[in-house]
């Protein structure tokens, strides 16, 4: 008598989209977990360099519980893709470029996410792991410690899919799917539904995500990029994205990042605006950029911790304390937002200026 497959916990859903090389990487990192029933959905976007054979043979090779889906591409319809077809109440939505040290990581993070679940006596809360960059060199670097410091935190927009979305099946069919577009911000934007309809939960484990697109692209010009990208997506400027979506690459295709066509597609549209309407952006831009003021005070802590060597997250917040008490309420107002929105305009054109010039010395 066969005796029916028990179902797994968790589904670990992967998009992938011309990710053969990673995907060794990450099969021995899922296949090193302990105790932990699992199955893997690898959802394909189209990818044309053997992403689902590579799939295929690794599933084998570990004897892991592996389907694979093909669809849309687009991070979000893969997303959902692969959530439609788990069979598990918990599900893991993970990067293919991300691994796990711990062979526990998986276990402990689901232990304290049923533990979140009690606690709450419910379903609404999502998980997400300890960021840190697996990067080509050892070196100390503060910018990179800057932004694992920033991803333990539970303030708007600092939770993103490079730390995976640990979050039980019924929670996200209420506040799912990931939404479609803009493509590159899938994850972030339903990151904030899980903010304002529950809660996040900091996992006690750490992932390790590659910094393959900092490092081709050059980290400062990649965040040049997502700071506006951020901010096109709060003002919710559809046409912004339908207009520059050409030069947003793939991960798979990163490379050295000309911000140049990005800034002065971005200024072409700005421009071509109504007065009033012009107006009204920068000022909109203002308030949004003042509501991230925080992450001055912030960065100020996290230099301190980085001097002393302490790891991401360990450090005392004084000035982001301090800040939040008398910064904060100091500049929440129509005069902070001018201020920001006059300061940010300078920003905006001076980068521009400085990516000309870089472009013109390269040549």
């Amino acid at each position: 008598m066969q005796h029916p497959t028990p179902a797994p916990e968790l589904t670990i859903i992967v998009p992938v989209y011309n990710e053969a090389a990673t995907l060794a990487g990450l099969f021995a990192s899922l296949a090193s977990q302990q105790e932990v029933s699992c199955e893997i959905v690898v959802s394909d976007g189209g990818s044309g360099d053997g992403s689902v054979a590579t799939a295929e043979r690794l599933g084998e090779q570990y004897g892991l519980k592996v389907s694979i889906i093909s669809g849309e591409k687009g991070r979000g319809p893969q997303l959902n893709a692969g959530a439609g077809v788990a069979s598990a109440p918990v599900l893991l939505f993970l990067h293919a470029d991300s691994r796990f040290p711990d062979p526990q990581a998986l276990r402990k993070g689901l232990d304290r996410f049923a533990a979140a679940c009690g606690e709450l006596g419910g379903d609404a809360v999502a998980g997400h792991f300890a960021l840190r960059f697996s990067r080509s060199t050892t070196a100390p670097s503060l910018p990179y410690y800057f932004y694992e410091c920033k991803a333990r935190l539970h303030r708007p927009e600092c939770t993103h899919g490079d730390q995976g979305f640990l979050i039980a099946r019924s929670f996200f069919d209420r506040i799912g799917p990931f939404p479609p577009f803009p493509p590159m911000l899938a994850e972030t934007l339903l990151a904030e539904r899980v903010r304002e309809q529950g809660k996040w939960l900091l996992l006690p484990a750490e992932i390790l995500t590659s910094a393959r697109r900092f490092e081709s692209e050059g980290i400062y010009q990649r965040q040049v990029m997502n700071a506006i990208l951020m901010n096109c997506s709060h003002l919710e400027w559809e046409r912004f994205f339908h207009v520059t979506a050409g030069l947003y690459r793939p991960q798979s295709q990163a490379t050295g990042l000309d911000l140049t066509p990005f800034l002065d597609a971005t200024a072409d549209l700005i421009r071509q605006m109504p007065l009033k309407r012009r107006l009204a952006f920068w000022y909109a831009t203002g308030a949004y950029v003042r509501r991230n003021a925080w992450q001055l005070a912030f960065f100020l802590d996290v230099r301190c911790d980085f001097r002393r060597g302490l790891g991401p997250g360990e450090g005392p917040a004084r000035f982001l304390g301090r800040y939040d008490r008398l910064g904060e309420p100091l500049i929440d107002n129509t005069v902070g937002r001018l201020a920001a929105a006059l300061l940010t305009w300078c920003w905006f054109h001076l980068t521009r200026l400085h990516a000309r010039q870089g472009g013109q010395h390269a040549t």
